[in-house]
């Protein structure tokens, strides 16, 4: 019976073969969640950034820029309104400051801007077409159960656009045309994480 280990026991073997955590290890567990709160105030309060990374010693400010950097870049999301076009800008202007390679960064910038313009001029045209083809279709085939169930002289008018399968299927289309869209700015993100 003594082969038997409590959790406690084997939880704390697993600890042991772990090792010490590292000076940098700790460093980064206490920097990069500064850096994240850091990047949430600037995002909701507007602070100045750099003035708030200058008070930080060397060693510290590349995990406190590594938070702060992570979390600039999640909040930018295509341009679906005005105010996710200003956060757009604000969390853009963030991380430029806190990039040391400008010119790639704009690079990377430049790429996005491109996708975000298509995104709201031949993207929108393409919900809007894909949505009334979808809507037709649905149209045809409920008029077409009615008709089958009632009589083909019945015509009665159905707004498709409450039901649910309707707007399910509608989701999922949505979903489908913004993919290639969210691949590209993923791949952009990743891009702007890799610059120093």
């Amino acid at each position: 019976m003594s082969d038997i280990k409590s959790a406690l026991e084997i939880a704390m073997e697993k600890i042991e073969k772990l090792g010490k955590a590292t000076d940098e290890e700790r460093l980064k567990w206490k920097y990069v969640p500064e850096g994240e709160r850091l990047a949430a105030r600037y995002l909701k309060q507007d602070c100045n950034l750099v003035a708030e990374l200058s008070q930080y010693e060397e060693t510290a400010r590349r995990y406190v820029i590594e938070g702060a950097g992570d979390i600039l870049i999640r909040n930018i999301n295509f341009p679906k309104d005005d105010l996710t076009k200003r956060s757009n800008k604000q969390a853009m202007d963030g991380l430029k400051n806190l990039k040391n390679d400008k010119v790639a960064v704009e690079n990377v910038y430049s790429k996005m801007r491109h996708v975000f313009n298509h995104y709201t001029s031949q993207g929108e045209q393409q919900r809007k077409q894909a949505y009334e083809s979808l809507k037709a279709e649905f149209e045809a085939k409920m008029q077409q159960a009615v008709q089958q169930q009632l009589g083909s002289l019945m015509r009665v008018r159905i707004d498709v656009e409450k039901q649910p399968q309707f707007r399910e299927e509608w989701r999922k289309l949505q979903i489908q045309l913004d993919s290639q869209y969210l691949k590209l700015l993923d791949e952009y993100k990743q891009e702007l994480s890799d610059i120093a």
